[in-house]
């Protein structure tokens, strides 16, 4: 049996039904700000790259736990 996301007044899942973290780090480099979650590696990777394109000089990643999946300034 499939477990079905926990809708909330919004409309939208919970954030632990979401894997994927897109964040943007403060200029400092230690802090980070969640930019967006997403269920799936396909569409977090489609909002990583929306993301370096709205924020060219800051370093964007895409994080599944404390793993990075993606990470901006690898390509620096």
């Amino acid at each position: 049996m499939q477990k079905k996301p926990v809708m909330t007044k919004e409309g939208s899942a919970h954030s632990e039904e979401l894997p994927y973290r897109i964040v943007l780090w403060a200029a400092d480099a230690e802090r980070e700000r969640v930019l967006a979650r997403a269920v799936t590696a396909q569409l977090a990777l489609a909002i990583f790259r929306a993301a370096q394109e709205e924020h060219p000089d800051h370093r964007i990643a895409v994080k599944k736990d404390e793993a990075i999946v993606a990470d901006s300034s690898q390509g620096r």
